[in-house]
């Protein structure tokens, strides 16, 4: 597998803590960073050994490089992959896609007429422990899947309490930035996601940016030949003390996954059904940001597929769209 050359797009908290390091050890090199801050870019490549910085994205875009990792803010993400996608560059671009179904849709549309990859940078889809769990439920451990439920609330970091959560900022708000890394889980999962029913509420006396920091939401999910299946998460910024799981229930047993929605998961996968309880066995001693930049770059090969594709991404938006809506509204939102 050659080398891919890579450009940032943003000067994130994410790239300097995560994804600089997969790309490289995923074999691929980074020549520079693009960041609206001409300081912040300086200093970004300086600090991670970049040779270029530049606040001007045509300029990156004509750097010697095949793809393009994006973490700007949300609100940035559609206009700058479309731009990326047209000079012809490969694209991994943070969640959301972008801030509407459609500009999704046009996102990945415009990639596959170009016959070039787009893939949305959710970690957990390729984690050791839901690729076992879709292995179980697959294999019919748990017999006819019935309802699964998600806890997925931590406490966000100081430094992150920022424009996730300014009201006034396009794309902040807790739903945005967790309840669709739930669902880039639960969908490959669970099949055709088809209404969501959603609450969410400001709970935190440090947010002062007035954007909601909790919710929970309800998920329908269809899949022909089965009943439907109902999904349950709770998302949040102001849980401090509890961890994350996954549970499966099926008409034959349980799957629960303990530490399960975490970046630096070492989790437990426990099987329970009428023989008793089973600790299945999943090493999880590799980086799930190596894992998904390894799959990126064998997706860009062709010897591979993105732990989630641009139409993957497009439908966890879709359910994070649907329970933003839900929450503003009190209504019960049908997905198309």
């Amino acid at each position: 597998m050659s080398a891919l050359k890579w450009g940032l797009i943003g000067a994130s908290d994410i790239a300097a803590t995560r994804v600089i390091d997969a790309i490289r050890a995923s074999g691929g090199h980074i020549e520079g960073v693009m960041s609206g801050s001409a300081g912040r870019a300086d200093e970004f490549a300086a600090v991670h050994g970049l040779r270029y910085a530049t606040t001007d994205l045509d300029e990156l875009l004509g750097w010697d490089i095949d793809a393009v990792y994006i973490s700007s803010t949300n609100d940035k993400h559609f206009d700058q992959a479309c731009r990326a996608l047209r000079a012809g560059k490969h694209v991994l671009c943070e969640k959301p896609l972008a801030l509407n179904a459609g500009d999704a849709e046009a996102m990945v549309q415009l990639a596959e007429e170009l016959g070039l990859v787009l893939a949305a940078n959710h970690h957990l889809p390729g984690s050791p422990l839901h690729a076992k769990v879709r292995e179980l439920v697959a294999d019919g451990a748990i017999g006819t899947v019935l309802s699964a439920k998600v806890a997925h609330a931590v406490l966000l970091p100081q430094r992150l309490r920022g424009w996730r959560l300014g009201q006034s900022t396009p794309g902040s708000g807790v739903i945005l930035d967790i309840t669709c890394h739930d669902a880039s889980v639960l969908n490959p999962l669970l099949g055709n996601p088809a209404a969501v029913t959603a609450v969410a509420v400001q709970q935190a006396d440090w947010n002062i940016g007035g954007q909601e920091d909790a919710a929970m939401t309800v998920i329908r999910y269809e899949r022909d030949g089965t009943p439907p299946v109902l999904a349950q998460t709770h998302d949040s910024f102001t849980v401090g003390y509890a961890d994350t799981s996954l549970e499966v229930h099926g008409t034959e047993g349980t799957i629960k996954v303990i530490d399960a929605m975490t970046q630096d998961t070492k989790g437990q996968v426990l099987l329970t059904t009428k023989a008793g309880i089973r600790d299945v066995e999943v090493d999880c001693s590799e980086d799930l940001y190596v894992i998904g930049l390894r799959a990126f770059a064998a997706a860009v090969e062709g010897t591979g597929t993105p732990t989630a594709t641009g139409r993957e991404g497009l439908m966890a938006l879709k359910v994070a769209l649907a329970a933003q809506e839900s929450a503003a509204t009190g209504r019960t939102v049908r997905i198309n």
